[in-house]
């Protein structure tokens, strides 16, 4: 979980969490030097369970926030969180079982967007972006979405160090993954994605056509560079 000046939101989030993790899971918490209390909430709540691992972001900014979240897990399967989402209770019993597949390294789940109160303003993320898998596909649209987003901890000597300059974390480790095919959609709604006028990312850009050119041309070549790195290795 990546965290910035989310107090207001983040217990009902925790609270769907903490249910579904096992006394071996952990949960690493990267946060963005927040200053509304999350960072003070965050601490006292270490202090009666032991499975929240704190850190400060060392970068800046939301993609550097997960990156470093990222980095600092040791369990098989990472699952993305945002602060202010809430789970659906079979959130992780639904997704665990995709991986027992070994050609999956990504799994991401429908979302149903609601507004602060949880009213729906959109049933299916998937069926707005009209969601599939495909390395082209997601490079000229993008439907991978961190919120419903696990992977396993072997993509972490692929995707890391994320490039500060890449559209969005979510994106760069779907296209990582989805080269190799190895991206799975799964139609199950197990997270309410909330907007609320205040979340860091947007559904829908609002930057220029010409802009979108320039973040994909842009992603496209970190891709293939970092593959050619790896391939070195």
């Amino acid at each position: 979980m990546a965290t910035y000046n989310g107090r207001h939101f983040i217990e009902e989030q925790l609270n769907s969490i903490f249910p579904q993790l096992s006394t071996n899971d952990e949960l690493i918490i990267s946060d963005d030097h927040s200053t509304d209390g999350t960072w003070e909430f965050l601490l006292d709540l270490q202090k009666s369970d032991t499975r929240i691992k704190l850190f400060q972001n060392q970068g800046q900014g939301l993609i550097g926030n997960f990156a470093n979240a990222i980095q600092q897990s040791s369990n098989p399967i990472i699952f993305l969180s945002d602060q202010d989402d809430v789970w659906q209770l079979d959130k992780v019993e639904k997704t665990l079982p995709l991986f027992e597949n070994s050609t999956t390294q990504v799994v991401v789940s429908d979302l149903i967007i609601v507004d602060n109160d949880f009213e729906v303003l959109v049933p299916s993320y998937q069926a707005m972006r009209k969601t599939h898998s495909g390395f082209w596909h997601n490079l000229l649209k993008s439907s991978y979405i961190g919120a419903g987003m696990a992977f396993r901890s072997d993509l972490k000597t692929t995707i890391l160090p994320i490039p500060p300059d890449v559209p969005m974390h979510d994106m760069w480790i779907g296209l990582l993954a989805d080269y190799h095919h190895g991206v799975v959609f799964i139609p199950d709604q197990l997270v309410y994605y909330r907007r609320h006028g205040l979340n860091a990312s947007e559904i829908k850009t609002t930057a220029s056509r010409i802009q979108q050119f320039k973040w994909r041309w842009n992603a496209l070549q970190l891709v293939r560079k970092r593959i050619k790195e790896i391939k070195k290795k």
